[in-house]
């Protein structure tokens, strides 16, 4: 039975990834987090976890010659765009030292691991209305330190290709939502607050940025499925969007889940939440994924807002829950 190490474990997409291949059963599933196993309470059943900083390269060889794994998802990395605005650098160092840790390890070794390096549609930034839907060889011109980052580390991944010939993939996924996201993202910020609302934590106020960019939002199931397709079937050396292939505003997000509230909430803009640029509509052309691994999006937006939705109402019940108002008095949620 195959091994695969899925870095950035307990984050969104990591413990998502590890549900959706423990469920599969024919892979065996190890974890690595700088993290101490939080948030993987919801798997069916252990996985084994390393606490490791990937920076480290070092600890990173000690991994990865411990595991052996045959499959390495590559999902660690700092993941919010207005972080990289106030540590670029940090963001960089972040994203990019791990996966150059990951890739000189195979080299050294002679590693056999197919590697799946995990982008982001921000590295094509600043694309123009004829330009859409983006497929994989739109020009990268990314408007963010984070889009930078990422840059990187897809152009990494490719040169260790070709010069190497290191068995990899690069995905670049577009937005995608779900239940345990953090709520410094849209959908999971709007949806904390409905819930909020709902439960008498706070007032009917929901505070919102710029609605009306478009992006593509895909839900988290869906893109943990591309990358388990694409690590069985993709391409070595090329790259994929993971995209539903339809521009959905921030907008409409807001509007689907007050749907779901029997509660009346005014909605403030607040100029805070703008971001120093932000591109207007930007949606995949998933084209070559379909392709290659048929993989095409099964779970319709609204089933994804209520699955997000519902997630929060659990969470404002708990007993020592603490809104995030009281946490932070003075800074209104992203």
């Amino acid at each position: 039975m195959p091994r695969a190490l899925i870095t950035g474990i307990t984050g969104f997409a990591g413990g998502h990834l590890a549900a959706d291949l423990l469920n599969r059963g024919d892979v065996e599933v190890y974890g690595a987090s700088i993290d101490q196993g939080r948030g993987l309470e919801f798997l069916e059943r252990p996985v084994p976890l390393t606490t490791v900083d990937l920076q480290d390269a070092s600890k990173v060889t000690e991994l990865l010659l411990e595991i052996k794994p045959d499959h390495l998802y590559h999902l660690a990395g700092q993941a919010y765009v207005p972080l990289a605005w106030e540590d670029p650098w940090g963001t960089f160092e972040n994203n990019v030292r791990p996966e150059l840790n990951i890739l000189q390890t195979m080299v050294r070794y002679h590693l056999k691991t197919r590697l799946l390096v995990v982008a982001s549609n921000e590295v094509y930034g600043a694309v123009q209305p004829e330009q859409l839907p983006v497929d994989e060889n739109t020009p990268m011109q990314p408007q963010n330190p984070y889009g930078v980052s990422k840059v990187a580390q897809d152009v990494l991944a490719y040169q260790y290709f070709l010069s190497h010939r290191i068995d990899v993939i690069r995905a670049r996924p577009f937005n995608h939502i779900g239940p345990r996201q953090s709520p410094l993202f849209v959908a999971a910020a709007f949806a904390r607050q409905v819930a909020e609302v709902e439960a008498g934590w706070r007032p009917p106020v929901l505070y919102v940025g710029n609605l009306e960019a478009q992006r593509d939002f895909t839900d988290v199931v869906d893109v943990v499925r591309a990358y388990a397709l694409l690590m069985e079937h993709g391409q070595s050396g090329a790259a994929y969007n993971i995209g539903s292939g339809q521009p959905r505003s921030a907008q409409s997000l807001l509007e689907g889940l007050l749907a779901m509230s029997a509660v009346h909430i005014r909605i403030e803009r607040d100029a805070a939440r703008l971001r120093p640029t932000d591109v207007a509509v930007i949606y995949a052309d998933n084209t070559r994924l379909h392709t290659h691994t048929g993989w095409q999006p099964t779970v319709p937006i609204q089933e994804s807002l209520r699955r997000v939705l519902e997630y929060w109402r659990q969470v404002v019940r708990q007993p020592n829950y603490v809104p995030e108002q009281q946490r932070h008095p003075a800074v209104k949620e992203a």
